[in-house]
């Protein structure tokens, strides 16, 4: 039979456990920076959700790249568009970082940034179908020798397209496409072929992503030996070799990828230069590292073009060790709509009460235009989205009493990632200091 003393004792306990256990308040009111940036826009009117681009952070971390990839010796900057899709954004970070490199994950970006940014030198971060290549070179050219009725081999001679071109974009000289397999590579080969054109290839490497490209050896043979032999419709551009997979491991175990990173990258070299030596011409692009990674390349000097993009939002995903001195400059601003006294659960109401009691942070609630983003919340602290109010079209957050904010106010959310947050807002709104200086609006995600 248990005693008397063991039970008040193990109910001492239970009390204990549950005193020790229940929430503290969490809540405050918005920080001077995001107070003053909820006055910026109520100021100016702003009635819907917005996704706010800080300059001035902005700026801080663009010097922050270029500081690092500008350590001898010097590699290129490339910047990537998809995290950061607009083209007046993409053209800000290009100008003060003082590059024209760019990579490109999509054709309609491709497109675009081919029309709009038509001096850029533009990697394909991806391999794409070849019915892409063929349909931008459609596009591109814009004639009707290109329409599909009329790119079947021997229709068009070579050149033909060349001089049909509109813009002063040059494929020719400013496009690589990536290339993963020599199956792919074959198929881009019957493509040049059939336009009578000229196409610069840049060949993926794994480099332990495991996702896919070369690794030193018989296909990386095979491919090389396919451009040698082409040189009227192939040219060898270099290496892309992306090591994301370092961002997800532990820190012990990163550092001891990284060398094993490098020796893969250094083994394809090595065999170019050995059996190769003929490809070895030109202004070779031989592109690593992403946002993650790019400071792990410092004094490097294998690598001569790293590619950066989402560490100048700095989105929640991107808080690491490496990357601690970047500012997040990409919000949501989302007004509030509603602002109601105690928190109530549909259909069991009489659960509101014993919540609140127990927990302080569920003493109020708030609903704010729009929601259920790719978004974790920033400003004010202590707000939580509640489980039975997840919506796209006005989000229920709990709040505790210390939350001051009121109706026509925001709440400011940091994107998790940027570039699928960035594309869902028609535009970006532009703010240095106090002031509203533009709006940008995004790359279309589709184009016909």
């Amino acid at each position: 039979m248990v005693k008397r003393r063991t039970l008040l004792l193990g109910g001492a306990g239970l009390v204990a456990a549950a005193v020790i256990a229940k929430p503290a308040d969490k809540g405050g009111p918005h920080n001077p920076y995001f107070s003053q940036l909820n006055k910026t826009l109520r100021a100016n009117g702003i009635d819907t959700p917005v996704l706010v681009i800080d300059l001035d952070r902005l700026d801080r971390n663009i010097d922050r790249v270029t500081a690092s990839v500008g350590a001898s010796p010097k590699k290129t900057y490339r910047v990537v568009a998809k995290s950061i899709p607009s083209p007046e954004l993409v053209s800000y970070v290009a100008r003060r970082a003082q590059t024209q490199s760019l990579m490109v994950f999509h054709r309609p970006f491709l497109q675009s940034m081919a029309t709009l940014n038509p001096q850029s030198d533009i990697l394909m971060g991806k391999p794409m179908p070849v019915a892409a290549a063929e349909k931008f070179y459609h596009e591109h050219f814009n004639s009707e020798l290109t329409q599909p009725s009329n790119i079947e081999m021997g229709k068009i001679e070579p050149g033909q397209i060349g001089s049909e071109k509109s813009s002063v974009f040059d494929p020719e000289k400013q496009l690589q496409w990536l290339i993963d397999t020599p199956v792919r590579l074959t198929q881009y080969l019957q493509l040049a072929r059939s336009l009578g054109i000229k196409m610069r290839v840049n060949l993926e490497l794994d480099v332990g992503l495991h996702r896919g490209g070369f690794e030193a050896g018989p296909q990386l043979e095979e491919a090389l030996a396919i451009i040698e032999k082409n040189p009227k419709y192939l040219t060898y551009s270099g290496f892309m070799g992306y090591d994301a997979h370092l961002m997800g491991i532990p820190d012990f175990m990163a550092k001891r990828e990284l060398p094993k990173v490098k020796a893969r990258y250094a083994a394809c070299v090595e065999q170019l230069n050995r059996s190769f030596p003929k490809l070895l011409t030109g202004n070779l692009c031989f592109n690593g590292a992403g946002s993650p990674t790019f400071r792990h390349y410092e004094g490097d000097e294998m690598v001569n073009d790293l590619s950066a993009g989402s560490c100048l939002m700095k989105p929640t995903h991107y808080d690491l060790p490496i990357l601690e001195d970047f500012e997040a400059s990409a919000f949501i601003a989302s007004p509030v709509l509603k602002r109601l006294a105690g928190a109530r659960i549909p259909a069991i109401d009489w659960s509101a009460p014993l919540i609140r009691g127990w927990d302080k942070n569920q003493a109020q609630m708030y609903f704010c235009y729009s929601g259920n983003w790719l978004a974790l919340n920033e400003s004010p602290p202590g707000l939580a989205p509640h489980f039975a109010y997840v919506s796209s079209n006005q989000q229920g957050y709990s709040a505790p009493e210390s939350v001051d904010i009121d109706v026509d106010d925001f709440i400011f959310l940091r994107p998790t990632q940027s570039e699928a947050v960035l594309l869902q807002f028609g535009s970006l709104m532009v703010v240095r200091g106090d002031q509203i200086i533009d709006r940008w609006p995004v790359i279309p995600a589709a184009h016909s």
